[in-house]
């Protein structure tokens, strides 16, 4: 076979994942294994792949590829969804490009042009993770649009309405304006930022004197409808029953006592605008003062907003506080930082506003999924998230669930009438109608006279069901899939959005199926730069994972991003991390190309090769061990680590070296055929992380049928491992370094065999063949004492003498045995620390204080070998 020099990603990946595809080893139908279900977190339709993508879905296919030769019947349910605002923006933008308004259109014209755009980039992202080896089902595609999931959604909301869970009410909102939308709580950063505090002067009426308060927004004074003072600053107790004028608007308000007032803030006096502020909306509700909106949609100012009119808020502001300081009504302006409400989607400052808008009672939907994270039905990883997460569902606010769009899942309500409750609810017009009729009375209402509450619903309405809807779950309750494959296993997303989506879908699974959606959620990190930067396209600071894969492979990339990417915590991404997962890459393919070059011949297997692979036996076995409880706790970073070091340090640079014949031999058929069964399983335990190259491998070492692919092909399993076997080895290593230092040290040539005598301190003569092997010794020896005038190499507590080579340098071993002695005295310092620590003894387990103890008194008679040298070299 013509095994190229170097592994080559490019004719490798669209060959083995075109045939992964055409042979279905993606596929799942309900059968009899056990199910292992992952819903992949919806990509933004129009969204294109990047960073935290390529984290995210690598960790999703890493589980699903594992549970799949583990047996189970894996599936991985890939989807996109219709992002109402991004994807609403994004139509926008690309219209006004062509010279058209979305005023200019109809509703129903402007939602053919977001279906053109949703069909035209819809597929891109899915098509790139592909690219990445993404092994998901994709016959099952879902699209939270598709009509499947269109109905799910409105059957939801009809269901929750009737359960008395849904509401229309009139309430503060977020509102963004470059949006024009509704956003929910959970959508808003409070994003520090540097401003100004106003202190201005009200006139009081009928005295010649000010009341002075202080403001970070005077453009809203012309919404002022009161002053409020706290009821016990007796600095304000000649106030009560005044009332005060507000600049430029000339209006008289009133002066209230509320106790809401902080007299320590600015001058303890608070100016009261309900429209325009959360706790100035409770204080007006609480003193039924009137509401005065400022504010257009977009953020400009309205008629209320007198000469300011049109006038974008901070144009106005500027404006306003010219206009003060001209009419001296401006006492004086200071630098404060202050946190500002911004939106998440848009980045536009956030406007409070009172607004008619639909809400979803949270308070009872949130006390399952509160109990299921508490009492570990659901595993949230790191658990350190469970904290936060116990904050937020104990403090849920109602949800406002309406926006709006036009993009997005129309709100099934249906109005008749112009009073407050002349609406329906229901799946459908028809349906609507019927129930028009029985609630108003009028059996000559027509379909006509209906008219469709013009707000879409929240974009995490849809995806708070993605567990249940995309196996039709709502529609069909106990359709034989969803019986199957819900609830799912694994989730693996971003915690930035634990309370968007993954707290909601947890309420969602018991408000409508009484179980939990899924087992555990794997919160990643954070992909950052190398300065610690959140990767963005703003900061032009994230690289394009499709160049990356071109660049390196699939492979690499994967290996790149998951070698420090611990659950939880923040990625420091290099390209470099890219590189390195190539040149891991190479390795094996080196390692590959050296074992299939091996001519067998006709001879016994020799001792070192035999010793070898009980060696490297029992060492995979202790690896399949460590791996398994690594995943149990997924530790994934930590897994590809583990595997990473095996196959660099302990199977090529250890194994593979004493597996190989000599030079110009041929190499024994028990050996052969016994590494080859040790590389097969090294590929089965990788082939979750570098699935192109496992497979490209395995495919090359026999010929194999559709059914022996590696994909399927089932996981090794750890078997009982001799832990003292496997520390002799590690002792017979220095052995073989120290031997090797000694050569590079004296241009001793490998070819050149020495014969090496050992004064036995620690017995480890079981792996005397190997050291002979790897260090090109010809024999090695045991004498009760040293071999005067011998070189010495040291390894533990043993000392081996090198006869025949050039006399010892006297002078240079003293000082080389002096300095090893300060070494030692280092360590025995710290060692006796740990030691003389009582909190150390009383709570370590016994293995550890018995450790610590063996290497104080190792360190203890080495100093001593090394004294008596010294007085020897002396002598």
């Amino acid at each position: 076979m013509n095994i190229p020099s170097r592994y080559d990603p490019k004719a490798t990946e669209d060959k083995w994942y075109t045939y992964w595809l055409e042979n279905g080893y993606f596929r799942s139908r309900p059968d009899g294994r056990k199910p292992y279900t992952i819903v992949m977190p919806p990509p933004n339709v129009t969204g294109v792949l990047h960073m935290g993508h390529v984290l995210n879905n690598t960790l999703q296919d890493v589980l699903i590829r594992r549970a799949r030769m583990a047996g189970y019947n894996a599936c991985w349910v890939p989807g996109t969804d219709h992002a109402s605002i991004a994807t609403e923006a994004k139509v926008v933008a690309h219209l006004r490009a062509k010279g058209i308004e979305k005023s200019d259109l109809s509703r129903a014209e402007f939602v053919k042009h977001a279906w053109a755009w949703a069909h035209k980039h819809g597929g891109i992202i899915l098509e790139q993770l592909k690219k990445l080896g993404a092994s998901c089902d994709w016959a099952r595609i879902r699209f939270t649009l598709d009509e499947v999931l269109c109905e799910s959604v409105t059957r939801a909301f009809v269901d929750l309405y009737e359960r008395g869970l849904i509401y229309r009410g009139y309430r503060m909102v977020n509102w963004d304006p470059q949006a024009q939308t509704t956003i929910s709580d959970e959508e808003v950063s409070h994003v520090e930022k540097r401003g100004k505090l106003y202190y201005l002067r009200y006139p009081i009426k009928g005295l010649n004197a000010f009341v002075t308060l202080a403001t970070t927004r005077p453009e809203t004074i012309l919404g002022d409808t009161a002053i409020a003072v706290h009821p016990d600053d007796e600095r304000y107790a000649h106030l009560r029953g005044k009332t005060a004028i507000v600049p430029i608007a000339n209006r008289e308000i009133q002066i209230i006592q509320d106790e809401y007032v902080d007299r320590e803030f600015g001058t303890g006096c608070l100016k009261i605008t309900p429209a325009h502020d959360v706790n100035d909306s409770e204080i007006g509700d609480r003193h039924q003062l009137e509401i005065i909106d400022i504010f257009n949609e977009d953020g400009s100012l309205n008629a209320h907003g007198r000469h300011y009119e049109g006038k974008d808020r901070f144009a106005a502001r500027r404006l306003i506080v010219k206009e003060l300081q001209e009419k001296g009504f401006l006492v004086r302006e200071v630098d404060y930082a202050h946190k500002v409400g911004t939106s998440e989607r848009t980045g536009a400052v956030i406007e409070p506003k009172r607004s008619i808008q639909w809400f979803l009672k949270m308070k009872d939907l949130a006390k399952p999924a509160l109990e299921a994270v508490s009492n570990g039905a659901v595993a949230l990883v790191p658990a350190k998230f469970e904290r936060a997460y116990r904050h937020w569902m104990e403090g849920i606010h109602d949800w406002n669930i309406s926006r709006q769009l036009w993009w997005g899942h129309p709100i099934p309500a249906y109005y008749y009438g112009e009073g407050p409750a002349d609406f329906v609810v229901a799946q459908g017009p028809e349906k609507a109608l019927e129930q028009a009729r029985k609630k108003s009375g009028n059996p000559d209402l027509q379909a006509a006279d209906l008219k469709r509450d013009p707000d879409v619903l929240d974009t995490w309405f849809s995806a708070w069901l993605w567990p249940i809807s995309v196996f039709d779950g709502i529609r069909r309750p106990d359709n034989a899939e969803m019986t199957y494959y819900y609830p799912t296993q694994d989730l693996v997303t971003a915690p930035e959005i634990l309370f968007f989506w993954v707290a909601r879908m947890i309420m969602a699974g018991y408000a409508f199926k009484r179980q939990k959606p899924f087992s555990q959620v794997y919160l990643t990190g954070i992909v950052r730069d190398k300065r610690g930067r959140k990767m963005s396209k703003s900061l032009g600071n994230s690289p394009d994972p499709i160049a990356l894969i071109e660049r390196y492979g699939a492979d690499a990339v994967r290996v790149g991003m998951l070698l420090t990417a611990p659950a939880g915590n923040d990625l420091p991404f290099d390209e470099a991390l890219c590189l390195q997962g190539r040149n891991f890459a190479n390795k094996i393919w080196n390692a590959f190309r050296l074992v299939q070059r091996w001519e067998i011949g006709e001879k016994r297997q020799p001792d070192y090769a035999a010793l070898g692979v009980s060696w490297f036996t029992n060492r995979l076995n202790q690896a399949l061990h460590q791996l398994e409880r690594d995943f149990k706790a997924y530790r994934i970073s930590a897994a590809l680590m583990r595997l990473y070091k095996l196959i660099w340090n302990d199977f090529c640079a250890l194994y593979l070296e004493i597996a190989k014949p000599p030079y110009g031999e041929k190499i024994d058929a028990k050996t052969a055929s016994q590494t080859r069964q040790l590389f097969e399983d090294i590929l089965k335990a990788l082939h979750l992380f570098m699935p192109f190259l496992t497979e490209e491998i395995w495919q090359r070492f026999a010929r194999r049928g559709e059914r022996e692919a590696l994909i399927i092909t089932d996981m090794p399993e750890s078997k009982p491992y001799d832990e003292k076997l496997i520390r002799a080895f590690g002792f017979s290593v220095q052995v073989v370094s120290a031997l090797r230092h000694f050569r590079s040290e004296k241009n001793i040539p490998n070819a050149e065999k020495l014969t090496v005598f050992v004064s036995e301190r620690e017995t480890h003569r079981h792996f005397d063949p190997v050291i002979c092997k790897l260090a090109q010794l010809a024999e090695l020896r045991y004498v009760d004492g040293k071999i005067d005038g011998a070189p010495i190499v040291r390894a533990g507590l043993n000392e081996y003498f090198i006869p025949g080579e050039e006399a010892v340098d006297t002078r240079a071993e003293r000082a080389k045995a002096r300095a090893e002695i300060t070494h030692l005295q280092g360590f025995l310092k710290r060692v006796q620390k740990e030691l003389d620590n009582a909190d150390f003894i009383d709570r370590a387990p016994e293995s550890v204080v018995a450790a610590a103890r063996k290497k104080q008194a190792d360190a203890r008679e080495k100093i001593k070998r090394l004294q008596r040298h010294i007085e020897d070299l002396k002598g």
